[in-house]
């Protein structure tokens, strides 16, 4: 599949760090409970590392606890590309990124967290950026 990015592995190379490259284009996987993000409740949107496009918001960022982000739904149901991984002896659903096909995490269901989805999309932290939401301004009482 083309994506509106695309860039030669030596060019994304350039770009990333090892580290970033290894999950975002090699389809690596960072330790659990490591990520920058892994217990952020900064209210803001999640944008790929690798393109910058919008991908996730705090508003569907929920407390998992498996070790890595966990969201419900993504911003845009079309922002994330779903891919059937049957590496590692196990049927999953990748994420990637549907601007530049860069590796997010995989999607699971039917896990029975109190949430809007029966949807739990685990986000490796090094695959986004967060752009915190602007402060807002307190009220005069």
């Amino acid at each position: 599949m083309g994506y509106e990015v695309e860039k030669t592995e030596d060019e994304w190379r350039k770009e990333l760090s090892p580290a970033e490259y290894q999950v975002l284009r090699k389809a690596g996987t960072e330790a659990p409970y490591k990520g920058e993000y892994t217990d952020t409740e900064t209210e803001g949107v999640y944008s790929c590392r690798a393109c910058g496009s919008e991908l996730f918001r705090s508003t569907e960022k929920f407390h998992s606890h498996c070790g890595w982000p966990s969201f419900y739904d993504p911003a845009r149901s079309e922002a994330v590309e779903l891919i059937r991984d049957n590496s590692h002896g196990m049927v999953r659903t990748e994420v990637r990124c549907a601007k530049c096909g860069s590796h997010l995490g995989h999607v699971f269901e039917g896990e029975g967290y109190p949430t809007p989805t029966d949807q739990r999309y685990c986000i490796n932290s090094i695959s986004l950026k967060l752009e915190p939401a602007a402060p807002t301004e307190p009220k005069d009482a």
